[in-house]
């Protein structure tokens, strides 16, 4: 015999429709900043190496949820970018 489900589907929920966008995921780890670790290079406008990391192929800086920086160590990044752009570094 052939079982009713039309009961059975209110009580029942899909593991999605439990999900919330504003719910925080438990699953994420934090990554570290790749600036701020020991032995990491010190952000300068002649470190011309380590500023093209940060920039993308236009010439645009990279925001830091893109490249795992700090907002402190982002905002040197920014200032010594832009030196090396005016100084005509990069």
């Amino acid at each position: 015999m052939p079982k009713k489900q039309s009961g059975n589907r209110k009580n029942k929920q899909s593991n999605f429709s439990k999900l919330s966008i504003f719910q925080p995921n438990k699953n994420r780890f934090k990554k570290s900043c790749p600036l701020s670790i020991k032995g990491a290079p010190k952000v300068d406008y002649k470190n011309i190496k380590l500023l093209k990391r940060y920039v993308s192929e236009n010439g645009k800086i990279l925001p830091s949820r893109v490249t795992n920086v700090s907002q402190k160590k982002q905002r040197e990044l920014s200032l010594s970018i832009k030196r090396a752009r005016n100084l005509a570094l990069i």
